[in-house]
């Protein structure tokens, strides 16, 4: 699969954030070494602590679903209200994720779209660029 039919996904699934609190709006869609991908969007909760990012999400159902080999990953994120997406990059807890179940070549697919979702940009990380000096057991 190509990185820009894994951004349309992850696009798609940006569709269905739910995100009252911070407006910013983020989906993710998560590629096995199978073909399989999974879909994830920010689920927030006003008590902070509950929410989820969509790159955990993506991940919570592959691995609830017996999925463990991943290649990579797309992320798309903006404000809400926005057509258009910006570079959005995974924070610190997403990063150690996708380091417990992935390799360090993993890539990681961010990407800019404009208000009619063409790519604009994108940019590709591997795990090690997001996570130097990285811990696992």
């Amino acid at each position: 699969m190509d990185y820009k039919e894994l951004i349309s996904q992850a696009l798609e699934a940006r569709r269905y954030a739910y995100a009252p609190y911070s407006h910013f709006s983020v989906g993710a869609a998560l590629l096995c070494a199978d073909g399989r991908v999974f879909k994830g969007c920010n689920i927030e909760n006003a008590a902070f602590s509950p929410s989820i990012c969509a790159e955990r999400t993506a991940f919570a159902k592959a691995i609830s679903d017996g999925y463990g080999d991943f290649t990579a990953i797309a992320i798309v994120g903006a404000p809400s209200d926005s057509k258009g997406t910006d570079i959005c990059t995974p924070c610190g807890v997403c990063r150690q994720v996708m380091r417990e179940f992935c390799q360090q070549d993993f890539q990681i697919i961010c990407a800019k779209t404009d208000e009619t979702e063409e790519i604009i940009e994108q940019k590709v990380f591997t795990l090690a660029e997001m996570l130097p000096e990285s811990f696992t057991l």
